[in-house]
């Protein structure tokens, strides 16, 4: 598989992150560094430029882990429903994706309205498109 990190210098959306998930992502990132050092680069990435706060004072219609998400894939115009989850909860077939995989990574932390462009496992770009965010209660 051969996804590659988003072009650096790309224009990419703010990211938004709850506090008490940046560590848990970060120890999920460097633990996969070995096995998947492509998706490891792009969630790290994502959350170093991210602005972290407390659950409550996290901006309406973030994408957090437990969020279900609607989005449309704007390259294949392709609209998808998905519950972001942790690794061990994951299955496809239920729509439960991993925020360790590189749609996971790239939906993590962005926001209602928000596009960015990222890469497929293959490393083919697309363009997604947030258009709504249900979190968990």
């Amino acid at each position: 598989m051969a996804t590659t990190i988003p072009l650096r210098g790309a224009r990419r959306p703010p990211v938004h992150l709850i506090d008490s998930e940046c560590d848990m992502l970060v120890d999920l990132a460097l633990q996969i560094e070995g096995r998947s050092p492509a998706v490891a680069a792009m969630l790290l990435s994502e959350i170093e430029r991210a602005e972290t706060h407390s659950i409550d004072a996290l901006p309406a219609g973030t994408v957090t882990i437990g969020s279900e998400v609607d989005f449309l894939d704007e390259s294949t115009h392709r609209l998808r429903t998905v519950t972001l989850v942790m690794p061990g909860e994951a299955d496809i077939e239920a729509g439960r994706v991993s925020v360790l995989t590189p749609v996971g990574a790239g939906l993590i932390g962005l926001r209602e309205g928000q596009t960015i462009d990222w890469p497929d496992r293959d490393g083919q770009p697309h363009r997604l498109r947030i258009l709504g965010v249900r979190r968990p209660e």
